[in-house]
């Protein structure tokens, strides 16, 4: 019997994550499976490493990603799994979630950066800047960065005074002046530095 139609022989997917670098909000992980006509549509319509495109972009992208029926998960770990784990091993667990929740199982698992996933159990290769160098994983990356921009928005309507739709919880000078002079949210990492004065305590 043969492959289904549209379905290669071998399955590829790409992961990535977005949001390591903040101080607020969760980090989120996609991953992705394209198939060779979804790739070279995805290319001709300016598919690239989500942190080089205008949010516009992005969105216009995300777009196209759903709209072509494109195969993708996504899995999110708040601030307090980020506070508990450490925003490394968090942004691997989502990677390791969004994968495993794919509805194809895939031959081979191409992770944006130079470490495998613990545990994963699947072929798997570390690839140095591959939201820049691999469509599947830039594909990932449009979902992960999309979808933590939109929670951000969500979260501005819950906790305006901290402009978050602006900063998306990244370390900017606004952000840090609003920290001081508010204190941290719920969903603010208190592990990370510049969140809490020094003579705050955190607890676990």
């Amino acid at each position: 019997m043969g492959e289904p139609l549209g379905v290669p022989a071998l399955i590829i997917a790409g992961t990535d994550e977005a949001g390591r670098g903040p101080l607020a909000g969760p980090v989120v992980a996609a991953a992705a499976i394209l198939t060779a006509e979804q790739r070279g549509w995805l290319l001709s319509a300016g598919l690239r490493d989500s942190k080089k495109l205008t949010p516009k972009r992005r969105e216009a992208l995300f777009d196209k990603i759903c709209e072509a029926g494109i195969i993708w998960r996504a899995q999110a770990a708040c601030a307090r799994r980020i506070d508990k784990i450490n925003i490394l091993q968090a942004s691997l667990w989502c990677m390791k979630r969004s994968v495993e929740q794919l509805a194809l199982s895939p031959s081979l698992v191409l992770v944006d950066g130079n470490r495998a996933i613990p545990g994963l159990g699947l072929p798997q290769k570390p690839v140095i800047k591959g939201d820049d160098r691999v469509p599947v994983i830039a594909a990932a990356s449009i979902v992960a960065k999309v979808l933590r921009d939109r929670v951000m928005e969500v979260m501005d309507r819950i906790y305006p005074q901290y402009s978050f739709a602006k900063h998306k919880g990244y370390p900017s000078a606004l952000h840090k002046s609003l920290i001081a002079e508010y204190g941290p949210s719920p969903i603010h990492r208190l592990s990370f530095r510049g969140v809490l004065d020094d003579d705050d305590e955190t607890f676990s």
